[in-house]
């Protein structure tokens, strides 16, 4: 059986919380880079004074803290997206790739937002954005032009303008907080004096399942987050937990214990149609499907410890997966389906781990203690997770080479439960 420890990490006990500001802003601290940094630099825009911030910046921010770009100072001056470029300049400076651009505020009072990217290697125009925004949107512009710069530079999506899901605590109160996935515009999608532990995000974007203990047992809830509609997706006798969606957001893998143990079930996605997946005399939890759908990963002590394991996504025999240590829970599988973040535990330390699925190489990413919730990005790159540092938690990120580490700081307590929405479309 599992330790009271290990129900709180596969998510069927309440969650381990403690103070934090309802409204707080996180600040990223970066250690670490890739092996290659691609130089580029970032003018301020011209009319960037008619934002909170400006935009460069943020764009700056973005693409500085993913550890793949080494930004080139630019000095003060503005340069908008029709300036003449002095390309020589530019490349004798260090930059690869120069971006301008400009902010004018439009009749109707929205702002529009244009930028360029130039290759200064090759004196090119490489393209660019306009966007109309209001001004308060000027955070998710920036994004989007860090997204757009980063796919061009690199050839795949950025995850910028993407957002994260997490659980604190503020006194006796618990909130599901939503942030830009550079911890900042936070707010609160719920807020309840009951503990709510394991938020999913649906593969649209739009909704999230989650656990809220507010009738004094785990229920599974669906939470749209435009119109802040909640619903039940299952509230079977005694305990509901670890909701997980399928790719095509049809249906949700669940963990009930209806019939006994904890074993996991798939739901419609709009609560109907329970059908029991696993069948074992051990505690199955924690369930994740494959981004193709083919299968679905979850932890399992049936071989008398928790360890990851896989099986067929309509059910079937399942085919255990982890083998190195006695301690291995918390899958999730990278978007391209070629790896598998975990926890593991080593001489009584939590960290996260990376297998490579083919080869079944194993990679220790992180150096701390008590880490928890691994979630990748969409577009693979990071692994986001909560981990404490001075007896508090905090959000974390490592880039899965393992080269480069975040910590999102700022809050006066814990935060616990991550999770990595999708793709922004």
């Amino acid at each position: 059986m599992f330790s009271r420890r290990d129900f709180i990490h596969t998510g069927l006990a309440g969650a381990s919380l403690l103070a934090v500001p309802a409204h707080a802003q996180l600040r990223i601290e970066i250690t670490g880079a890739g092996a290659r940094q691609f130089p580029i630099a970032i003018a301020a825009f011209e009319g960037d004074g008619l934002l909170p911030r400006s935009i460069s910046d943020v764009v700056r921010a973005d693409l500085e803290r993913c550890g793949l770009f080494r930004i080139v100072e630019t000095g003060p001056q503005p340069v908008g997206e029709s300036a003449k470029i002095d390309f020589p300049n530019w490349k004798y400076r260090g930059a690869d790739a120069f971006v301008a651009g400009s902010v004018t505020r439009l009749a109707d009072g929205r702002l529009a937002v244009r930028f360029r990217l130039f290759d200064t290697t090759k004196a090119s125009d490489l393209g660019g954005l306009e966007l109309t925004i209001l001004t308060e949107q000027f955070r998710y512009a920036a994004h989007r032009i860090a997204d757009w710069v980063y796919e061009k530079l690199l050839g795949e999506p950025g995850a910028f303008s993407t957002r994260i899901a997490y659980v604190v605590k503020n006194g006796r109160q618990y909130q599901l907080q939503i942030a830009d996935a550079d911890g900042q515009n936070a707010s609160a999608a719920l807020v309840s004096d009951d503990p709510i532990i394991s938020p999913a995000w649906s593969p649209d974007g739009t909704r999230l399942a989650y656990v809220s203990f507010q009738t004094k047992k785990p229920v599974v809830y669906l939470h749209t987050l435009a119109t802040k509609q909640r619903t039940v997706l299952s509230n079977f006798k005694g305990s509901n937990s670890a909701p997980a969606w399928a790719p095509d957001g049809s249906r949700l893998a669940v963990v009930l214990t209806k019939d006994g143990l904890s074993q996991i079930y798939e739901l419609r996605a709009d609560g109907s149609g329970a059908r029991r997946l696993t069948q074992s005399t051990g505690i199955d939890t924690e369930p994740f499907y494959s981004p193709d759908g083919k299968f679905l990963f979850f932890t399992s002590d049936r071989g008398g410890s928790p360890q990851v394991y896989r099986m067929p996504a309509s059910g079937g025999d399942a085919v255990r997966v982890t083998f190195e240590g006695n301690y291995n829970v918390s899958p999730r599988v990278s978007p391209d389906n070629k790896t598998l973040a975990y926890l593991t535990r080593s001489e009584g330390r939590f960290r996260i781990a990376l297998m490579d699925l083919a080869s079944q190489q194993v990679q220790i990413l992180t150096d701390s203690d008590k880490d928890e919730s691994p979630s990748f990005a969409p577009n693979g790159r990071l692994v986001l997770f909560a981990t404490e540092v001075g007896g508090r938690g905090v959000l974390s990120a490592v880039s899965v080479d393992g080269r480069v580490k975040q910590r999102l700081s700022g809050f006066a307590g814990d935060v616990r439960e991550p999770a990595w929405g999708p793709l922004s479309r």
